[in-house]
């Protein structure tokens, strides 16, 4: 494998301007949809290929709050962006002894939610059954829970997160099965799978648990890319847009932000992408205001993922 010192030398240094000296892309935040939080990083499992170092000890993010997000909430009316959708990511956002609350504060304001989960025990505790069952009846239609499976044989998904971790997420998503829940499954498209093979396994898998969740479906079915930084990649310049024929207008960063709390802060902050939580050059201020200012495709996932990639984590 390539060291990861040595790819993209000398790239994505300058926010305006790319190596060799090409006016640099930006993107505005031309058609806001959604609103994402992060509860917090910490997780009741470590995967091996956690972008976001999610462990049962790192609380780098910190638990957001639920007066946080309607603080946030507050914002966006005041903003008027427009936004469809409130997703919730973590670590595991079930970690987070707020997340009914923080749902329901969503939900109240019309808004569909998205709750990104790995539905094992955080999620089946009975205080958040009982409150998802709760939210279910009061919303229906309005909530979709994401799970994340890696893999849909049971060695490989193990081999990221742990012996036995597929027959605990699929426990959790029978329950959500068969209480009505709307669900989708985030994959990953690194074991060598074209992605027709990934999307017939998973349509197996479904299938053998009667999960009603659609394998053809990108948004549906995700199935991200290896996040890999050791991978020499473009720069995004200009003119990049046409020679593409791709619209800025379609990269994740036109229609979202994510919210954060850092260990040690004393308030939340806002991100332009929910891909870089570490990098301090996407933190874009304390406010939705500061936050609709464009964003310098100045890293490499934003030439892999979201520009040539065509990454999304919208439902």
């Amino acid at each position: 494998m390539k060291d990861i010192a040595l790819a993209n030398q000398g790239k994505f240094q300058d926010p305006d301007v790319t190596a060799k000296g090409e006016p640099r892309a930006t993107v505005a935040l031309s058609n806001a949809q959604t609103l994402w939080f992060n509860t917090g990083t910490l997780c009741n499992i470590e995967c091996a290929n956690c972008y976001i170092l999610s462990s049962p000890t790192n609380d780098a993010l910190v638990y957001i709050t639920a007066d946080e997000v309607r603080e946030y909430l507050d914002q966006l009316e005041t903003r008027n962006w427009g936004v469809r959708e409130i997703a919730f990511t973590g670590g595991e956002p079930f970690m987070n002894p707020q997340m009914i609350d923080m749902t329901e504060a969503a939900l109240e304001r019309g808004y569909d939610v998205l709750i990104l989960t790995n539905a094992m025990l955080p999620m089946m505790r009975k205080k958040m059954r009982e409150g998802l069952l709760r939210l279910q009846a009061t919303y229906p239609g309005k909530l979709v829970l994401r799970i994340s499976v890696d893999h849909y044989r049971r060695d490989l998904h193990d081999a990221e997160r742990g012996a036995g971790a597929l027959e605990k997420t699929i426990k959790g998503m029978e329950w959500l099965r068969d209480n009505g829940f709307t669900m989708a499954v985030a994959g990953r498209s690194v074991f060598e799978d074209t992605d027709a093979d990934s999307r017939a396994g998973y349509a197996a898998f479904y299938a053998e648990h009667g999960f009603n969740i659609d394998a053809q479906d990108p948004a549906m079915t995700v199935l991200f890319p290896e996040m890999d930084e050791s991978v020499e990649v473009p720069e995004i310049t200009t003119a990049c847009w046409g020679i593409l024929d791709k619209s800025p207008d379609a990269v994740m960063c036109a229609s979202s932000r994510m919210v954060v709390k850092r260990r040690g802060a004393e308030r939340p902050a806002v991100l332009a992408c929910t891909l870089l939580p570490y990098s301090p050059e996407f933190e874009l201020g304390e406010t939705l205001e500061e936050a609709e200012r464009d964003v310098a495709l100045n890293h490499p996932h934003c030439a892999k993922f979201c520009v040539l990639g065509g990454a999304s984590c919208s439902a």
